[in-house]
């Protein structure tokens, strides 16, 4: 049986990705939130007994306590202990006064306990990011102040390692990260990632309490992160090991946090666009505004997208009858990468999740995308997460073309022309797995790769006749209409045709567009994991390399999935 853990605080910094870390860790996660969705709970904690519902049946509990006070935290405290034994509190290595009286009464409650002090957040720098976009300079007091930052990430790593192990109650945990760096030292790290250099101009602390004060910020607020500020500035960063010793991993660097939420202080970004029909050379890697996620969106900072020899006829014209683009237009439709931002009543995924889909509309040829959260599978983790974008379209076509339109079972004898290519490679494994014998038609270059997916037969199609009599033939390939007619009649008299380029001339053929369908793709990722599905990546190259891609592809120079990173 699963364990269940109620997380609060769960659209938090770091509740939510305490929340993540714990599905992946296959945990039942009960989030409470007042406005809750998927595994929510709804509840407030000004009012405890509406937690009995969330901790029933819990024996762990994740507590943010966002009040200055702790009062009411005795009642909270009393209806989980009726169902969990073991608390772990987020409170801060500041101990406040409301925190210190929320450890006691954590302490004094009678449940399990353990007490996490984290140092800065690295998240608290995205108080930069306007000044940053604007115009690259940060104006601030007390640069020297020096900072061990730690990334939520790590914060999150350690509530979760003590939420479902023993061994660490009744443990105070102060957690920082690997190394302490000034505020003008975070600046510029900060401009390095983001390719844009980050100025650090020093402002006096009047200024910056009138302006957090005209911001709205609370007048102790202020004055606590300003007095605390300068005490930075008189003694050096601490710096534990906690993060290491308690999961086994180091704790990230600030680059590393920066890297991950560069798109929060940038308003552009790299993208491959065309901004009119032509030749390869019409498309160029440029700067496009930096895409926001719409209602039911998530922003995908993007690993890598895959080439798809069909994206030459997009940017051609030649598809601008059925597939009209809005020019200019930003390339791909394979995408694997995290998502960094989430849009309005986007809940499927949270920050830091790895995720592939394919996007109808295109635009996964770039540095970020926007996705409907509906058309993405988690990725793969057992291949790199760039590796995963060869998936999405050649797979998903390739399944359907195997499962639901050949309909190959075991024992059928199906011929795949075409199979050197990415859906090629596919369907043979596929066909395979359903216990097909599989005849494949490859060219010199091709026809290892093919052997190795597991083709019984490998026909070189150049100089080589092609078996007849068989079960199914699967066409991949674009064929003049003799070599369409010659191909059908390779198919015993109720055998199957099915075709995703050039029909085939019969009534009986199959010739179909392949559906987006996320269901089918996690099913992929499921068989990829467990070594069942193999993906083969030709090549891996920068994006600036799309348009050479391109060309190669038309001059049918190309053999099996290319990725672009970009």
């Amino acid at each position: 049986m699963k364990q269940r853990i109620v997380v609060i605080g769960s659209t938090g910094t770091v509740g939510r990705r305490v929340r993540t870390q714990l599905l992946r860790a296959g945990v039942e996660v009960r989030a409470v939130s007042r406005e809750p969705g998927g595994d929510g709970v709804r509840a407030d904690l000004r009012a405890p007994e509406s937690l009995r519902v969330a901790a029933e049946g819990a024996e762990a509990v994740f507590l943010v306590w966002p009040f200055a006070s702790a009062e009411g935290l005795p009642e909270v405290l009393a209806v989980l202990g009726e169902q969990a034994r073991r608390v772990v509190y987020l409170s801060s290595a500041a101990v406040r006064e409301h925190e210190r009286e929320a450890e006691r009464l954590i302490r004094e409650s009678g449940l399990e306990w353990t007490i996490l002090r984290p140092h800065s957040f690295a998240a608290n720098t995205l108080r930069w990011a306007e000044q940053i976009r604007a115009g690259q300079v940060i104006r601030e007091p007390y640069g020297a102040a020096a900072m061990s930052l730690v990334h939520e990430e790590d914060i999150a790593a350690v509530a979760v390692a003590a939420l479902t192990r023993d061994e660490h109650a009744g443990s105070v945990y102060e957690l920082t990260g690997p190394q302490s760096l000034t505020q003008a030292e975070q600046a510029r790290i900060i401009g390095e990632v983001i390719g844009r250099p980050v100025r650090w101009e020093e402002r006096d602390p009047r200024e910056a309490r009138e302006r957090m004060l005209g911001l709205g910020w609370p007048a102790d607020a202020v004055e606590d992160v300003l007095r605390a500020q300068e005490a930075m500035t008189a003694a050096p960063a601490p710096i534990t090991a906690t993060v290491t010793d308690v999961t086994g991993t180091a704790a990230r660097s600030f680059r590393s946090w920066v890297a991950e939420h560069a798109h929060a202080f940038v308003s552009f970004a790299r993208a491959a666009r065309i901004h009119e029909y032509g030749g390869p050379g019409n498309i160029g890697v440029e700067a496009a505004a930096l895409p926001v996620p719409g209602p039911g969106e998530v922003l995908i900072k993007v690993a890598a997208t895959a080439f798809n020899p069909s994206e030459t006829a997009l940017r051609s014209g030649a598809l601008q009858q059925v597939l009209p683009l809005a020019l200019p237009y930003t390339l791909g439709w394979d995408v694997s990468g995290t998502v960094v931002a989430t849009g309005a009543g986007a809940r499927r995924w949270a920050p830091g999740e790895h995720v592939i889909g394919r996007l109808d509309r295109g635009g996964a040829a770039a540095e970020y995308v926007t996705a409907p959260q509906s058309v993405l599978a988690a990725a793969p983790a057992a291949i790199p997460l760039a590796d995963a974008a060869a998936i999405p379209v050649a797979a998903l076509t390739a399944w359907q073309a195997v499962y639901e339109h050949a309909q190959v079972r075991h024992g059928r004898r199906v011929l795949i022309n075409g199979a050197g290519g990415g859906v090629g490679g596919f369907a043979v494994q596929l066909a395979k797995r359903a216990g097909a014998t599989v005849i494949a038609t490859a060219g010199a270059r091709s026809a290892a790769a093919v052997r190795a997916a597991g083709a019984d037969e490998v026909v070189d199609y150049t100089s080589e006749p092609l078996p007849g009599g068989v079960d199914a033939v699967i066409n991949l390939v674009v064929l003049g209409p003799d070599a369409a007619a010659g191909l059908l009649a390779l198919v015993r008299p109720g055998g199957a045709a099915v075709s995703i380029a050039t029909p085939l001339p019969a009534e009986s053929a199959v010739h179909f567009v392949t559906r987006n369908d996320a269901g089918q793709l996690a099913q992929i990722v499921a068989l990829v994991d467990a070594g069942e599905l193999t993906v083969d990546v030709a090549e891996r190259l920068p994006l600036e390399e799309l348009a050479a891609v391109h060309g190669r592809s038309e001059a049918g120079r190309t053999r099996g999935k290319i990725i672009l990173i970009p």
